[in-house]
């Protein structure tokens, strides 16, 4: 089969590869179609890293993804061939001790899509998984909608575990791709004012589509000060998109007393700074977002209702022999790229 390996930093190439195969009778042989380039895989396409995660090439990567059952193991009975699907990434054991508790998320052996060590990624034409991981869709979502199931599910989570009140105050800061899937949760949900930032201003011309109560580039203003003047009691959550640590920063100076940080984004350095008395004083609630628990078939479910329409984060195409061309407008956020998506024929 065709796949495009990263080879270096900043560096794809395709090639052909061996074919997967069926070994359990719980696998799923699935034809892909669609992979989302997702700001997570740009830390391993210029720095070659996560943390401690590094790459060794050369490595398929790529975990946003749908597609369609190509073949199933003798004891599959989630999904059928030809059946189009929607994909969860992560794959857990079901065994452990986060497993046996409802945290699939932090499985102690927890492969996941597209992450050295532990799973080739989605681009390429073909892959297996469990059938846990395999998701029916509608014969009316797209396979791009099915993809985008991915982020929303981790912004679904996100706000699911931020335990809102209603009316409660919110930021979103960063609305790149899954800043903008937060937002578009927060529209489903009893809130009051929402906030945004972003240092793009075309990502803030995204996300003004959603009408927030105000939105801002911190490149350019003083981003406490402004939300202060309109909520002088401050706000009650914010949801860290970007991985900026100075907006971390910002996300504590922005809380009430008892208010709630979520970190969802992922920065590119091993440390980050905090207010540590700011943080004592308010007594600020930190939440750190791993991926998603339980919330794909959520994400799926929200689309397919027609609450919310992601459409319009699809921003670039390219086929599976560009996917170098898509990586580096992604990671030079050329030409108001939001979300560049590879089709694979």
């Amino acid at each position: 089969m065709k796949a495009t390996l990263l080879t270096g930093p900043r560096r794809f190439e395709t090639r052909q590869v061996p074919d997967p195969n069926i070994s359990k009778d719980t696998d799923v042989l699935i034809r892909i179609k669609t992979v989302g380039v997702c700001g997570s895989d740009m830390h391993y396409y210029t720095t070659g890293r996560i943390g401690s995660q590094a790459v060794q090439y050369p490595f398929i990567i790529g975990h946003e993804t749908a597609g369609v059952v190509e073949k199933t193991g003798k004891a599959v009975r989630r999904v059928k061939a030809g059946q189009r699907i929607a994909i969860d990434p992560a794959v857990s054991c079901g065994k452990c001790d986060q497993c046996r508790s409802g945290r699939e998320n932090t499985c102690r052996e927890l492969r996941f899509l597209g992450a050295p060590k532990q799973l080739d990624g989605a681009q390429c034409e073909y892959l297996v998984l469990p059938e846990q991981n395999c998701y029916p869709i509608e014969d009316s979502m797209t396979f791009e909608q099915a993809t985008l199931s991915e982020p929303l599910a981790i912004a679904y989570y996100a706000v699911e575990r931020s335990a809102l009140h209603g009316g409660d105050g919110v930021a979103v800061l960063g609305v790149g791709p899954v800043g903008m899937s937060v937002f578009h949760v927060l529209r489903t949900q009893d809130v009051g004012n929402v906030y945004v930032t972003d240092k793009i201003e075309a990502r803030l011309a995204f996300a003004k589509k959603l009408n927030p109560a105000w939105s801002g580039n911190p490149d350019r203003l003083n981003i406490v000060n402004e939300i202060s003047k309109v909520e002088p009691l401050q706000l009650d959550v914010v949801y860290e998109c970007s991985g900026d640590p100075p907006a971390i920063t910002q996300g504590v100076e922005l809380l009430k007393p008892g208010g709630k940080l979520m970190i969802v984004g992922i920065p590119e350095v091993d440390e980050v700074p905090f207010l540590v008395h700011e943080l004592r004083r308010k007594e600020i609630t930190i939440i750190n977002v791993r991926r998603q628990n339980h919330c794909t078939q959520k994400a799926i479910d929200l689309l397919t209702s027609h609450k919310i329409d992601m459409d319009s984060l699809v921003t670039h195409r390219f086929p599976l022999e560009e996917t170098q061309m898509a990586f580096d407008l992604v990671a030079n956020y050329r030409d108001g790229v939001m979300k560049a998506m590879v089709h694979i024929d």
